[in-house]
């Protein structure tokens, strides 16, 4: 049983790792800034107030109490790691950061991508910073540390494609909703409760010091076949699915552009060898299917959940109307 600090806590990773690290037997500590409607935290699980934006506040609520283990969910530039390595240095076993495996080089090189893969991503400034995070972290002096890097990671409430919920309804309504490139390309998209397994496997495991550790599903999926399975669990048997190039669609609504060109574009398939030899037990069990269909029944569950942006349909019918565009 080990002591844990999550920093965040209630996100989309985050609350399911929270979760299984309580299941599991440690004694866990939240720090965020308030308790979450969507992702609410078991009752047992201590809940401490604070804006990890602002040190002084963390300094008031914790105190000078120390962790076997601190995992920072919402650190996205270096800034954000320096200050983790003021407040946990010498308090802390082990410091876990969430980085990204879109920080692997894009366009990706040979597949399966091991941890070995060199980080690049000039298309996209989040997995830039990311990566800024983690050459900072490796410098760190009096904090050993582990750099986890999830791929696309979802739960009940996190819709993986563009246009979300806008994109659900626009097939219940029987028009064409668009998928980028061909739509053959392969995605690894893992459950969020899959990859708690793996990351609560490697707090307080001395196998992970000074490592950086990818933890995502082994069951890669074609974009059609993303769409296609949400549509059926939404009732619609076979959705009008629209092909554009990602970079027509980052021309046309540039919101899109850089989780697009810089990261969904290209197959990511992952070779999960590193975390099974330190996390044996680490076996990814949901598939897309079941994932799909929680979705949707999450959504359905509560009107106020199923928000149609209006802006979006719009550019959802623009992109849909490119000469260029065929239908799949």
């Amino acid at each position: 049983m080990a002591d844990i600090l999550f920093i965040g806590g209630t996100g989309i990773i985050s609350a399911a790792a929270v979760r299984r690290a309580f299941g599991v037997g440690h004694n866990v500590t939240v720090l965020n800034r308030g308790q979450s409607s969507i992702r609410p935290l078991p009752d047992q699980v201590e809940q401490v107030q604070a804006d990890i934006r602002e040190p002084d506040t963390v300094r008031e609520a914790l105190g000078d109490r120390s962790f076997d283990t601190v995992l920072d969910f919402v650190a996205f530039v270096p800034e954000h790691v320096d200050t983790d390595a003021e407040l946990f240095a010498g308090r802390a076993g082990q410091y876990v950061f969430i980085s990204s495996a879109s920080a692997y080089q894009t366009p990706p090189g040979p597949m399966p991508v091991t941890e070995q893969m060199p980080l690049d991503n000039p298309f996209w400034q989040y997995s830039r910073d990311k990566i800024a995070c983690e050459q900072r972290i490796r410098a760190f002096d009096g904090l050993d540390w582990t750099i986890v890097r999830p791929s696309h990671t979802y739960d009940r409430t996190a819709l993986p494609i563009e246009g979300r919920w806008t994109a659900i309804d626009r097939m219940r309504r029987g028009l064409p909703v668009v998928v980028h490139g061909d739509g053959t390309s392969l995605w690894t998209i893992t459950h969020t409760d899959d990859f708690a397994v793996g990351l609560v496997g490697l707090l307080g495991n001395s196998g992970a010091l000074g490592q950086a550790i990818h933890i995502t599903n082994e069951w890669p999926i074609a974009w059609n076949e993303i769409y296609t399975q949400l549509a059926r669990a939404a009732g619609v048997a076979e959705p009008e699915l629209v092909h554009v190039a990602s970079q027509t669609i980052a021309a046309v609504h540039p919101d899109w552009g850089p989780g697009l060109v810089g990261d969904k574009a290209h197959t990511m398939i992952f070779d999960n060898s590193l975390l099974r030899s330190l996390v044996p037990e680490y076996a990814p069990r949901i598939n897309f299917a079941e994932g799909a269909a929680e979705i949707i029944d999450w959504y359905d569950a509560d009107p106020a959940r199923r928000q149609v942006d209006p802006e979006i349909d719009a550019v959802i019918d623009k992109l849909c109307a490119i000469p260029d565009s065929f239908i799949g």
